[in-house]
């Protein structure tokens, strides 16, 4: 059970979703607009947001954006075409998971569990690699000293990186591993996650030596 901040403009939708996620177990709060969704979230934190991409005024994105401005909390975003642009602007915004509408309420269940479940992994242990270090039990990384913030995924994926220092990881893997999907088609979110961590622990992200790109195969972190 979770609570959960859901904001979709739809009333039809909106109700919905509510109670379907209410019969599974979850404390649903509902907003109309981006701007409402944001007080909401001022007021009471929830465990999760799922966000529509198509609101009136801030859009789901820009709702997305602000919210990782100073807070991990997980989001997923709906988007009703499945576009590519939304989603891929969606991720880079800091989105943990998207979904296509219309969506089952047993499918977005199983995504919030799945994204929640990331959340509160934890990993015994503790590695360094350089100057980064990573506290698997505190689930803290540091870099030179200072605390670096990530989100509950980009965390899950830097662990599952750091488990084995230079061996290559496919898209696949990685997708299963930290998300728990396994349509290849959305390998773009291991993309995604892996440009924002780069853009957290690289010196110069646009060339990486941490996270290292293995083309047409995936991702590898570099061996100390």
């Amino acid at each position: 059970m979770a609570t959960i901040l859901f904001v979709d403009d739809d009333p039809s939708a909106r109700a919905a979703l509510e109670m379907a996620l209410s019969r599974q177990g979850h404390r649903v709060t509902s907003r109309a607009t981006g701007e409402e969704g944001l007080e909401a979230l001022r007021a009471r934190r929830p465990e999760i947001a799922v966000l529509d991409v198509m609101l009136p005024g801030l859009d789901g994105i820009e709702v997305c954006r602000r919210i990782r401005r100073d807070d991990t909390l997980p989001v997923i975003l709906l988007t009703a075409r499945g576009d590519d642009l939304d989603v891929v602007l969606g991720l880079e915004a800091g989105a943990d998971d998207y979904v296509v509408k219309p969506v089952e309420p047993r499918v977005l269940d199983a995504r919030i569990r799945a994204v929640l479940r990331r959340a509160e992994n934890s990993h015994p242990d503790r590695s360094v690699h350089g100057d980064l270090v990573i506290d698997r039990a505190a689930l803290k990384v540091t870099r030179r000293g200072r605390d670096i913030r990530l989100t509950p995924t980009e965390l899950r994926l830097l662990l599952e990186l750091t488990r084995r220092p230079g061996r290559a990881m496919t898209r696949q893997h990685l997708l299963a591993a930290v998300w728990e999907h396994t349509h290849a088609g959305d390998s773009r979110l291991v993309d995604a996650c892996v440009q924002r961590v780069r853009a957290k622990i690289e010196d110069e992200p646009a060339e990486p030596r941490l996270i290292e790109t293995v083309r047409g195969f995936g991702y590898r972190f570099a061996a100390p």
